[in-house]
């Protein structure tokens, strides 16, 4: 195994109605002014908002609301929560969501400590303080909970960027299962593939051979497969949701790739271009699309790591079979596999393959350059 630092300060209280702790929590850190941030859908309509809001009132935490989080959130709205945050002193930031909100949440929590602006948070400049994020996690999805990454969308120039800080990840996520059940099923699906381009963008892009990790990456692979499968047929399964949440979590809080050396995320840079271009698109609804593409041309370089996937979960001596046995795994929870079913046609091709390729430069990732890249959104219509 290679060298590395391990560093995940962050506390997860797991498990039924542990969002009622709180208040308690942000009562024992002193934080008595807190700014609330969630998208407004499902928090609402389930009622957790109003009961949170309760909980707050009752021991005297005073809250103010920055709803309207959007599944990819944007700058001017990031923007609008920093101003709020700071005219209200707030001395915490509470992301309610998914990871769209936590992500939201850790830019306010930037902004509000910083006179920069925003955006150059996302564009290289170093953070060098933030709020404290106490959060309440609803979607098993992106691992945001439990890492200090944050991606926001530039609306003026499309642009989906990224930042990751040591002084955003959160103090603590409470992950009670229950609650990802009232997030719609497709969310549940797309979230699944969120965990699974996760830890595969290590396992295929890394330099050298990694035992334990390896099966590591297989272990959450099958769960979250395994628990997805349930879920599709049973949504109130609490056991499956348990499994499913914590392995969604693990596939982000930097276990998985501890030890593995060099590795890059070339999906999720190709991603952040549909998403960026095409925001109502879901962040796993895209990477559904990109990964059987990207993993059929990436394989022809390294077929060792696939062959090894297609054996160890699909029991295919094929790295080709393999990736078709989860494109199709895709199709069974109801993901879609190719740019036409998330609303992307042909035309859009060139100005993907544009906007990936910039990100990818700024990413560092080589050999990806416009011509690839349009090469492979063409292989996903």
């Amino acid at each position: 195994m290679f060298d590395f630092t391990f560093y995940n300060p962050t506390e997860i209280r797991f498990g039924r109605d542990r969002e009622n702790e709180l208040a308690a929590l942000l009562k024992a850190a002193r934080c008595e002014r807190v700014l609330l941030v969630y998208g407004g859908g499902s928090v609402v309509r389930s009622g957790l908002l109003e009961r949170i809001q309760r909980q707050l009132k009752e021991a005297g935490v005073a809250f103010q609301e920055h709803g309207g989080v959007r599944s990819n959130p944007v700058l001017d709205h990031a923007e609008a929560g920093v101003q709020k945050a700071r005219s209200f002193q707030a001395q915490a930031i509470v992301p309610i969501g998914g990871g769209s909100v936590y992500d939201e949440a850790k830019a306010i929590a930037v902004g509000a400590k910083s006179s920069a602006p925003l955006w150059a948070f996302y564009t290289g400049r170093t953070i060098e303080a933030a709020l404290p994020i106490y959060g309440v996690l609803t979607l098993a999805a992106s691992g945001s909970e439990m890492n200090g990454n944050s991606v926001l969308t530039n609306e003026k120039t499309r642009q989906k960027y990224s930042f990751s800080s040591r002084h955003t990840y959160p103090r603590v996520s409470i992950l009670n299962p229950a609650l990802t059940a009232t997030v719609p099923l497709d969310y549940t699906a797309y979230g699944a593939v969120d965990a699974i381009a996760h830890v595969l963008e290590g396992y295929l892009t890394k330099s050298a051979h990694a035992p334990l990790p390896d099966e590591m990456v297989e272990m959450i692979v099958r769960s979250v497969m395994r628990t997805s499968d349930r879920l599709m047929e049973q949504p109130d399964d609490y056991d499956a949701r348990a499994e499913l949440m914590w392995a969604a979590t693990l596939a982000l809080n930097g276990l998985t790739p501890a030890g593995i050396g060099p590795y890059s995320f070339p999906n999720h840079a190709i991603e952040h271009a549909i998403s960026g271009l095409f925001p109502d698109v879901a962040h796993g609804a895209g990477l559904a699309v990109v990964l059987p593409a990207w993993m059929r041309w990436h394989s022809q370089k390294n077929p060792d790591p696939y062959r090894q996937l297609a054996q160890r979960l699909f029991g295919i001596d094929s790295p080709q079979g393999g990736i078709a046995a989860l494109e199709a795994w895709f199709r069974t929870i109801k993901a879609p596999t190719r740019l036409g079913e998330i609303g992307i046609d042909a035309a859009a091709i060139a100005p993907l393959a544009q906007h990936a390729a910039s990100l990818c430069e700024s990413w560092g990732l080589e050999g990806y350059d416009e011509a690839t890249l349009r090469a492979l959104f063409e292989a996903m219509v």
